[in-house]
């Protein structure tokens, strides 16, 4: 009988090492288990431990992407352009460039959205207040399409995500489907009212030029601070590479653009002496969507670039 009895102990001794290993095991689980990892265009691995429900936009850019994927923003930069109508009247954080840091930890977010190159001084602050922050580049369609699933990622809307980007896919397709096979050589030039430079591949206008299969003469032109946007402009270069076609971006008026293209180039005799100017193929591409990143509106971007070159082919009663 004692023999039994020291066996039923040893049993249940064991039976409660077992669950409370489990128990244990369980606990762990719990502990290390997480909603989400992003390896953002930062290369900072971020961790988020639940699905956010209070995310802050640092960037305009990323507004519409957001919406489109039932993010829950609680707050966006104040833009006079780049906040969509159903964002007005969400809580601002400060101008794009001028971003109040005390407003945003203020709005107690769960996750913010950071744009590389233009705020990543804020990261240290938010991660010091225990705030996720994920870092993101959105110039290209690339890039545009990489944070549209990232954001559905996050938000559990893949399907949305996938839909969206499916969509873009589709009517950029149709534009250049419309194309006729040939090569056109093209400048991009940013003017200011200070000075003229040159966009590279890596600019929005140039990334919507590649798209069309134009080639961009500054492909090849070097930035000396080595980014892959904008280089100094030479107009002894241009010459030389004689696109058929100049685009214009700048920021501000029309008038006042044109008047700073004259006063900065057009008084040089060289520059008429380009093909482009001589057959009057010059033209100036709407800020919105050349300037401000187009996001969601690339296809328009594409086809408004398009349209510049072929207008026949694209009238501008179907835009």
């Amino acid at each position: 009988m004692n023999r039994k009895i020291v066996f039923l102990f040893t049993c249940v001794f064991i039976m409660a090492g077992i669950f409370s290993g489990c128990a244990n095991n369980n606990s762990q689980n719990a502990k290390t288990s997480s909603y989400l990892t992003i390896t953002d265009d930062a290369n900072r691995t971020v961790t988020l431990n639940k699905k956010p429900e209070r995310i802050v936009a640092l960037s305009t850019s990323f507004l519409e992407p957001l919406h489109a994927v039932k993010a829950p923003v609680v707050g966006c930069p104040s833009s006079k352009m780049g906040v969509p109508a159903y964002y007005k009247d969400l809580p601002k954080v400060g101008a794009v460039y001028n971003i109040n840091i005390e407003k945003v930890v203020g709005l107690k977010p769960d996750l913010v959205i950071a744009m590389k190159g233009m705020n990543d001084k804020f990261v240290s602050t938010l991660e010091s207040n225990n705030i996720p922050v994920i870092v993101l580049d959105m110039k290209s369609y690339d890039q545009v399409k990489h944070c549209v699933a990232l954001f559905a990622q996050i938000t559990g809307e893949k399907e949305k995500g996938t839909a969206v980007n499916q969509k873009m896919d589709r009517e950029i397709k149709l534009i250049k489907d419309k194309l006729p096979k040939e090569t056109k050589k093209v400048a991009i030039l940013h003017s200011t009212a200070q000075d003229v430079t040159v966009q590279l591949d890596g600019s929005i206008a140039g990334s919507v030029a590649k798209m069309l299969g134009f080639t961009n003469v500054a492909s090849d032109i070097k930035s000396p601070d080595g980014g892959n946007e904008s280089a100094p402009y030479s107009l002894e270069v241009l010459v030389k590479k004689d696109p058929d076609v100049i685009f214009v971006t700048s920021m501000g008026d029309l008038k006042t653009i044109k008047k700073a293209m004259k006063d900065n180039v057009e008084n040089n005799a060289a520059w008429h002496t380009l093909r482009a100017v001589k057959e009057g193929h010059i033209y100036y591409l709407p800020q919105h969507l050349f300037l401000l990143n187009p996001g969601l509106h690339y296809p328009e971007a594409v086809k408004i670039m398009a349209q510049k070159i072929y207008p026949e082919i694209f009238p501008k009663k179907d835009k």
